[in-house]
């Protein structure tokens, strides 16, 4: 393929959200309006499971194409091992530039060193980003590993990264691994820090039918949940809005989808970690070419389906690995 026609990649990726979460999946409070028409326009992977609910073997997964248990990495604190195939490496073989910017959780070191971040040539991101950052004090690291203090709510420090990347890059094809923090929990603090004014719309308004039978935290916490996940819809939109605006849309591949979901202290003292829906259901939607007007697929997906799905998409062979 030459280099004008070949696909861009985006995978904006989100950290700990539920399926039902978004309108498509019956969720009333209007929370996602541009994943919902992403997943009405293009194609909807109705049935989407993580294949391990925590968050650095999912991540495993999700870069490398292999079970948690193939990758090394069964549990967190388990570093990705060096030698290992990423799609970054698969892209940039391939001549594609390759960026991450975000969440990694997959070395052991804080800042990660060069050799641990996947074959990514461009980095702003942080091993653990709920330790270096709080919801208005975003800190990541750049390619040099020197702290980068961005401005504005965390989800919006991101996307504005992502922007400027996307608008430096757009001549040529790239791949770019989006890694929000939202709507996890701020660990320090066990709450979910949503945008000031967010939280009240949402609290006491709706909650799924598991947490009403079974407690747990969710009358705690599911306010700030949702205007987590409003916000993050809302800088999903504004990237799809650059892309449009860049004349990109029409070349460029988006994969949205989460690392796992949330069951709010409902089956342990914890927030995933369990083999039930509400830990292991994602939502997940895929626009661009070849994708618009998928309409929705019912079977069951797992995250180690996304890679092979993303590298086909740009024409590059898929490892039998």
């Amino acid at each position: 393929m030459s280099k004008q026609t070949r696909p861009n990649v985006i995978v904006f990726f989100t950290d700990q959200q539920r399926w039902d979460t978004t309108g498509v999946h019956g969720n009333p409070l209007g929370l996602t309006p541009n994943f919902d028409r992403m997943a009405q326009e293009g194609t909807h992977i109705t049935n989407s499971f993580t294949c391990q609910p925590v968050c650095a073997p999912a991540r495993s997964s999700l870069q490398t194409g292999k079970y948690a248990t193939s990758t090394g990495c069964y549990r967190n604190s388990i570093p990705l091992p060096e030698d290992s195939q990423t799609l970054a490496h698969y892209f940039s073989g391939s001549g594609y530039r390759t960026g991450y910017i975000g969440k990694w959780h997959l070395a052991d070191e804080e800042p990660v060193p060069a050799g641990k971040r996947g074959g990514y040539d461009y980095w702003l991101a942080s091993n653990l980003l709920e330790f270096t950052s709080d919801s208005y004090d975003t800190v990541m690291y750049n390619n040099d590993n020197e702290p980068v203090k961005l401005p504005g709510y965390r989800v919006d420090a991101i996307t504005d990264a992502a922007i400027r990347y996307i608008d430096k890059h757009q001549e040529d094809p790239f791949f770019l691994f989006l890694s929000y923090i939202e709507p996890h929990h701020q660990n320090h603090l066990d709450n979910y820090p949503a945008p000031i004014g967010y939280e009240s719309q949402y609290t006491g308004k709706w909650t799924p039918p598991d947490l009403t039978a079974l407690g747990g935290s969710a009358p705690q916490h599911l306010g700030g949940y949702y205007g987590m996940v409003k916000r993050l819809d809302e800088a999903f939109g504004r990237l799809t809005d650059t892309l449009r605006s860049l004349g990109l849309s029409d070349n460029t591949v988006v994969l949205f989808t989460s690392d796992h979901g949330c069951h709010f202290k409902t089956r342990h003292r914890e927030y995933k970690r369990s083999c039930h829906e509400s830990s292991m259901r994602v939502p997940t939607a895929i626009t661009g070419p070849g994708f618009n007007g998928g309409g929705q697929v019912q079977r069951l997906v797992s995250l180690i389906d996304l890679p092979p799905t993303l590298l086909d998409a740009a024409d590059i062979p898929i490892p039998a690995s």
